[in-house]
């Protein structure tokens, strides 16, 4: 029995490559289908990775206010959208000073700029670093962690000193051999000492993270003086069983500070990270069923397309089915000829199709700064679908050349 069936294989490998062009051509119709599922769904899960990796890295159990909602509810045409006011200084050093939750932090950051000049010596960076004014509790709260040095501290806050913590992009542009803790940098004409840096976090949609500058809040507020400056707030609660109760009462003290009355809306937004990850893992989930359902379209062309070319080969192959039946071959074993040469063309057409997927999603990744990951829910779906196509192309050619009549083939000319 296994000698038959090594046999049949051989025997459906020499028919597959005297045959070779319109095999090629059969293969390369699977692999669109299948390269469309992969490629798609690897894309889609880079992106669902990066934006989930971002918004993690804030901790499950922190909350952030901010001028407007993740997401603007929609509004009928006649209704006007509600412009919130932004959120200034006196609003979060209000929020700061009256807000004693129990085992919660509360950071306090604003952007001053996200086109700095910094210098060191003799050396310059281009006018693309962003500077942040921010508390002792900022670093804490964004998940970001210092690699050398120290982080700013309560002191430096409260007496404004001329310190900074910077990324790991900025080190290796100005200290690419020297240790940066202790130097002196220049931004807009202020001198500030390099207290620490951060562990490297790479970049999202172009937006480098690494290419920062972070100093304390007041020393900020007098070099960057913009009007109508927009404050972030974050809170970050210890306890996770206590965040609802956190939540609750941040909002009622913001309320308080806004001066609202108890039946108007807030006029402010507020996010946690599992809400935005939530709203996240929705939005790519329409991704992932545009994906199958052009995956499906296209594979389906390629069922018809394999059945049809294994259709025509028995065809042409007529006089030999009825010389190998008046030889004495059965029609199983006819059958399973044919069957095989079909799965061997649709396992080539996945294994390619998954190959030109992958390969699609990884340019994909980095030409947007996307967290590559390798898609192997899609790689076993991809040889799943390429088996199944191939068993539903080959079952009726195969059953079509098991049930020809030895006589009437020996006569098929």
């Amino acid at each position: 029995m296994f000698s038959l069936a090594k046999e049949n294989i051989r025997i459906a490998f020499d028919s597959i490559k005297s045959q070779l062009l319109r095999t090629i051509l059969t293969v390369l119709i699977i692999a669109i289908g299948i390269m469309a599922l992969v490629g798609i769904l690897s894309g889609v899960s880079a992106l669902e990775n990066t934006i989930a990796s971002n918004f993690s890295s804030m901790g499950s159990n922190t909350f952030n206010f901010q001028r407007y909602e993740f997401t603007a509810q929609r509004q009928s045409s006649r209704e006007r959208q509600k412009i919130n006011p932004v959120i200034d200084y006196r609003d979060v050093k209000d929020f700061e000073d009256n807000y004693n939750f129990p085992f919660t932090k509360v950071a306090v950051s604003f952007y001053g700029t996200s086109a700095a000049e910094v210098k060191y010596e003799n050396k310059k960076t281009d006018p693309e670093v962003a500077v942040l004014g921010a508390n002792e509790f900022y670093l804490e709260n964004s998940g970001l962690e210092v690699e050398n040095g120290r982080s700013l501290n309560v002191f430096d806050i409260q007496n404004s000193n001329a310190v900074c913590v910077i990324g790991s992009d900025l080190q290796k542009s100005l200290f690419p051999v020297e240790n940066p803790v202790g130097k002196t940098i220049s931004i807009r004409g202020s001198k500030f000492k390099v207290v620490g840096v951060l562990k490297e976090k790479g970049a999202t949609f172009g937006n480098n993270q690494d290419l920062r500058v972070f100093m304390p809040l007041q020393k900020a507020r007098s070099i960057f003086t913009n009007p109508n400056i927009n404050y972030s707030l974050s809170v970050k609660v210890d306890k996770s069983e206590m965040l609802e109760a956190a939540q609750d009462d941040a909002i009622l003290t913001f309320r308080n500070i806004r001066g609202l009355n108890p039946i108007e809306k807030n006029d402010f937004g507020i996010e946690r990270s599992e809400d935005l990850l939530n709203q996240v893992a929705q939005n790519t989930a329409a991704l992932y069923v545009a994906a199958w359902i052009i995956s499906i379209i296209t594979i389906f062309g390629s069922t018809i397309a394999l059945m049809n070319i294994m259709l025509v080969s028995v065809s042409e192959r007529t006089r030999e089915i009825g010389v190998r039946k008046a030889l004495g071959a059965k029609s199983k074993t006819i059958a399973f000829q044919f069957f095989m040469e079909t799965i061997i063309i649709g396992q080539l057409g996945g294994l390619l199709g998954t190959i030109l997927g992958i390969l699609i999603g990884l340019a994909v990744a980095n030409g947007f700064d996307l967290e590559f990951s390798t898609p192997w829910v899609a790689m076993i779906w991809a040889t799943s679908i390429a088996f199944i196509v191939a068993v539903i192309s080959g079952l009726y050619p195969a059953t079509k050349a098991a049930k020809l009549d030895p006589i009437e083939s020996l006569r098929y000319e």
